[in-house]
């Protein structure tokens, strides 16, 4: 599927949200055209505001310098702009610095747009609300007698900080809710508590720019604020090389296990994507979301200890052959043991192939022993095998993988975790790439029906769920 490069690529509800932002962000702006705003310090401040975000754009400077990764590094620039300025001169700072912005994803003109008026419309109602508390004259400075008004000044810039933090958070939500259709209930759950501390904290460097900006020392004065914005900067772009270097690990693992065990190429890839979709359909934690992601990818890569000719045998495993299979998750689990940023993915890899009945293995725990990421990962990882393509049998439709698995949920399957399931595909559908063991012709159609029956190859019969790991041929117990 090609991405998305133009508004008319997106889907309505997004393209209704993005143009509506706009027009609301032009309708604060407008009063910038009536005399007396100060454009003096509408200029500096959208110019600084703009040097800050532009680095990571310049030819020169990208690569060399540790630029801000995380979006929001330079928020206090903007909620100085709400402190010293009337609303519709702040929404204005805010703009050029948006469209300048990096942007990763396509389609960036959309995107640098949507975050010029999302920025806009949360600076002009941040200086609503500093204005309406008198927050300018408790400022001090050049055009009072007075010293700025601690502690009350803090109250203003305080509210300003929340109104911003909620205009944010709530367009965030819109935008989750209407361009990647997630569901209302959990759109918008943990946006606010995960985003109110570090906006506290922008809060006071905003009002620390904006009491220096009005001291007798002025402008030059305010611009000392940077330096330990810059320093955060550096913070947020080490965090983002280690969380690189966790994602090339985790990349080595998987190639390193579909170049051993050719019957499962991409695999790994699309159990991650399904069981993040189980868990975000269940409503869990955002911070979990990647934990679960990580574990439907790694779930095989016990697989490197298995002998290569068990792997890829064509016949069927004798039981001592199945019983070095059935090491797997084992092996897995010793693998990434003292890696630590895996978390609760390291109990799914290990138990990923546990029954709620007590019959799974390899120690056989059942019902709530089992971890929860680990019954996550078991349903998209029979539901993958049933809707990939092997070597001894067609792909199954997804309808009748569903069938399948809700047959088995409660004795197999946690019915929970097969509920999730089938809401997200009813959500967003399944779509499976082309992979090595796939025929382009049958990847390109979906996942389609086979013309007539297959037959499982000699030494029994299909399983009512086929057997998630490659190699281990079809048996009497489904989903051995």
């Amino acid at each position: 599927m090609a991405e998305p490069r133009g508004l008319r690529d997106v889907p309505a509800g997004a393209r209704i949200a993005v143009l509506g932002a706009v027009a609301s962000a032009g309708a604060c702006v407008l009063p910038v055209l009536r005399p007396g705003v100060p454009w003096a310090a509408v200029s500096l401040l959208a110019g600084l505001y703009a040097l800050c975000e532009w680095p990571p754009r310049c030819p020169v400077l990208a690569g060399r310098v540790s630029v801000p990764i995380a979006s929001g590094s330079f928020f206090p620039v903007l909620l100085a702009a709400a402190f010293l300025l009337p609303p519709a001169a702040a929404a204005l700072v805010a703009v050029p610095g948006a469209l300048l912005a990096y942007v990763e994803e396509q389609p960036r003109r959309v995107r640098r747009a949507w975050r010029a008026a999302q920025l806009a419309l949360a600076t002009s109602a941040a200086a609503c609300a500093h204005q309406l508390l008198g927050g300018r004259d408790a400022l001090g400075g050049r055009g009072t007698a007075a010293a700025p008004d601690f502690p009350y000044a803090l109250l203003p810039a305080g509210a300003a900080a929340l109104v911003f933090c909620l205009v944010l958070t709530a367009l965030d939500g819109l935008i989750l809710a209407t361009a990647e259709r997630r569901p209302a209930r959990t759109a918008w759950r943990g946006l606010l508590l995960r985003s109110l501390a570090p906006h506290c904290v922008h809060g006071l460097a905003g009002l620390m720019m904006a009491v220096l900006w009005r001291s007798r020392f002025g402008p030059p004065a305010a611009l000392f604020v940077l330096l330990p914005m810059y320093i955060s900067c550096w913070v947020f772009a080490q965090y983002h090389r280690e969380r690189a270097a966790h994602q090339a690990t985790i990349r080595a693992l998987v190639q390193a296990v579909d170049i051993k065990d050719r019957y499962t190429r991409g695999h790994s890839e699309r159990v991650g994507r399904a069981s993040e979709m189980i868990a975000r359909e269940l409503g869990m934690a955002e911070g979990r979301l990647e934990v679960i992601r990580f574990a439907g990818i790694l779930h095989d890569v016990g697989k490197l200890g298995v002998p290569t000719r068990v792997l890829r045998k064509d016949g069927p495993l004798t039981p001592e052959e199945r019983a070095v299979i059935e090491l797997h998750p084992e092996y897995g689990h010793e693998m990434v043991r003292g890696i630590g940023f895996l978390g609760e993915a390291r109990s799914a890899i290990l138990h990923h192939h546990e029954r709620l009945d007590g019959s799974g293995y390899p120690y056989g725990l059942a019902g709530g022993q089992i971890p929860e990421a680990a019954r996550v990962v078991a349903v998209a990882d029979a539901f993958d095998a049933m809707t990939s393509t092997r070597s001894y049998r067609r792909a199954r439709p997804v309808a009748a993988a569903v069938a399948e698995l809700e047959r088995c949920a409660g004795a197999q399957f946690d019915p929970r975790m097969v509920g999730g399931l089938v809401r997200a595909l009813g959500r967003y559908g399944w779509h499976v790439e082309v992979t090595a063991d796939e025929p382009a012709s049958t990847a390109a159609r979906g996942n389609v029906p086979p013309p007539r029956p297959v037959r499982a190859p000699a030494g029994g019969p299909f399983p009512a769920v086929p057997p998630p790991e490659a190699g281990l041929r079809p048996s009497k117990s489904p989903g051995a």
